[in-house]
């Protein structure tokens, strides 16, 4: 039995029908993107599961239980929520505002407490900001504040509608990563509605494609590209996404190079000492467990050069990477329009385990477009380009 099911479901308005016999079973700890134009019935098939809005027809069940026979106060306290405007409270705290469901759910307050600590660590913000208003945070930081307010009650299930969507594209990067970073960790069920394939492709495990309130194509994101189902779906992918439409099957990690590192333990001077040998002005920063704590360039060894600091005291903790088993397909070109020369690469358990180049990642560029190619007959623009990529 499916964790979350949904039956034969149908909303009526009048004479319009907004969904149509919409039929999806998810397993626990999925994470499925609702993905379509405007008007296709992502948004009301998503909030019919937590009775915003309730079915004309049909059924929806978790863990086999109808929600239609569940107290609507009840479920919706037991699956988180997270909107395009974020939602935080601007009268509250943000503790107050991590911790609002919980509270309603008569959660000690040391226990409440606790939670917001752990929050708010997971999305690496200070713990001092617990005490500040929503409004003295940046936009996205609010953002990061709502995504773990939908975690705070342990809820099994997080709905998120186009929650990034009026973000910077740099903020918007960040935010996927911190998602699907939390979504694997906490084994969490998500259903995710965007109207971004490029969104879709890079955080879902399944892809629901939707038009005129009808499922077109439900799959996972590499069978989307390389057997889109008609025309809709080839539009909505696009002609931009050649690498996306000969997918790779080579991960990160496969790639990767060796870093060049030091422990957070090390002197300023040892620091200096490991750039000179390996002839870099930058080291990636690790703990006792080889775990990424962040990065130290040459600017803050000139900066505190004589003061007797550790580089864990001086480093740069706020650190792009990207995870060993990710598909390239999926990561090169949020690595390449960041513009980084470099960028670390980490386990699951967030150990570092080396580095992407740019230079790699042309190489992945260029036989995706140019695989199919004699090296021989390649246009010479595709050459020049290719060779030179710093």
């Amino acid at each position: 039995m499916a964790f979350l099911t949904m039956a034969h479901l149908n909303k009526i308005y009048g004479n319009f029908k907004a969904v149509d016999d919409f039929n999806l079973d998810v397993e626990k700890g999925e994470f499925i993107c609702f993905i379509g134009t405007s008007g296709s019935g992502k948004t009301t098939t998503m909030r019919m599961i937590n009775r915003m809005l309730k079915q004309t027809s049909g059924t929806i069940k978790i863990n086999g239980e109808d929600i239609a026979q569940m107290d609507p106060v009840k479920l919706r306290r037991k699956i988180g929520y997270v909107i395009q405007n974020i939602g935080l409270l601007p009268h509250m705290t943000i503790r107050e505002n991590i911790t609002l469901v919980p509270k309603l759910l008569k959660w000690s307050e040391e226990k409440r407490n606790e939670r917001a600590k752990k929050m708010i660590q997971l999305v690496e913000l200070p713990e001092d900001y617990l005490d500040r208003y929503p409004a003295e945070l940046s936009g996205g930081e609010q953002q990061r504040i709502g995504v773990v307010r939908a975690l705070a009650a342990d809820q099994d299930i997080i709905l998120m509608d186009e929650p990034f969507g009026a973000l910077d594209p740099i903020t918007r990067d960040s935010l996927q990563d911190l998602v699907k970073d939390l979504q694997e960790r906490l084994g969490k069920t998500f259903i995710f509605v965007t109207h971004d394939m490029d969104e879709a492709l890079t955080l879902a495990t399944r892809i629901v494609i939707m038009s005129h309130g009808k499922q077109v194509q439900v799959d996972t994101p590499d069978n989307i590209l390389r057997h889109p189902k008609n025309e809709f779906v080839e539009n909505l992918i696009g002609e931009e996404r050649l690498i996306q439409a000969r997918p790779s099957i080579t991960t990160v990690g496969q790639v990767a190079t060796k870093a060049v590192s030091a422990h957070e333990t090390q002197t300023i001077k040892e620091a200096l000492d490991e750039m000179h040998t390996k002839r870099v002005d930058t080291l990636l920063v690790t703990d006792d467990q080889g775990r990424l704590c962040g990065f130290i360039g040459i600017e803050e060894i000139n900066r505190y050069y004589g003061t007797g600091k550790k580089i864990g005291e001086i480093m740069n903790r706020n650190i792009f990477y990207v995870k060993e088993d990710s598909v390239i397909r999926d990561t090169v070109e949020r690595i390449l329009k960041r513009g980084f020369k470099n960028v670390p690469v980490i386990d699951d358990d967030h150990h570092l385990v080396g580095i992407v180049t740019r230079a790699t990642l042309v190489d992945m560029v260029y036989d995706a477009l140019w695989g199919e190619t004699d090296k021989n007959e390649t246009p010479t623009s595709a050459n020049s380009e290719a060779g030179d990529p710093a």
